[in-house]
């Protein structure tokens, strides 16, 4: 199976067997994932090869507008998609296999998690893995700690505060705190 069929499999939101085929193209697309972020993290690299090696790291060509402050963790990478002028601070975690996209002009914070894997709750099949996608609109702000949870769209221009653990979408425009996180105003201005 060639990375292009896994994606596709993954974004369709079908289970991953533990074991299956489909399961140990995650696994070789986790070690390549980890080669990548281990030479990203472990010594200095100026914007440029920044931007350089977050495109290996996903195979799609990231902006030069992108900017990241590593260290960065992901235990796939190649189900991650970037605008332009996307601010990732450092200790960052992304679980991507079931897709991430960051819209234009978004700030995500130190150490915030990105998750788009779940189990099932039947102890049987608990191994397994199903899929959903974190979508994330343009001009979001994500504080620090956050958590964004598998299948959660946050819409244009909304804030998520430090430390929250976002459970479900998440409107335009809404600040959200807490856990799970809430909405508490809308931004006006």
């Amino acid at each position: 199976m060639e990375t292009k069929d896994f994606l596709e499999y993954m974004n369709e939101g079908r289970e991953c067997e533990s074991g299956s085929d489909v399961h140990m193209v995650m696994h070789r697309l986790s070690e390549e994932a980890r080669k990548i972020t281990t030479e990203l993290n472990n010594s200095f690299h100026t914007h440029d090869e920044i931007v350089e090696l977050f495109s290996k790291l996903t195979g799609n060509k990231v902006d030069k507008s992108f900017a990241m402050f590593p260290p960065f963790y992901t235990d796939c990478g190649k189900n991650i998609k970037v605008g332009k002028g996307v601010f990732i601070n450092s200790s960052c975690h992304f679980q991507d296999q079931g897709g991430i996209t960051i819209g234009d002009n978004c700030q995500i914070g130190h150490c915030v998690t990105i998750a788009t894997l779940n189990h099932p709750l039947n102890p049987e099949r608990r191994k397994n893995t199903v899929p959903k996608p974190v979508v994330i609109g343009e001009n979001v702000w994500i504080g620090s700690n956050s958590i964004v949870l598998s299948g959660v769209t946050i819409g244009n221009n909304a804030v998520v505060g430090a430390g929250s653990v976002v459970t479900k979408n998440v409107p335009g425009n809404a600040v959200v705190v807490g856990n799970p996180a809430k909405v508490i105003k809308y931004i006006t201005d």
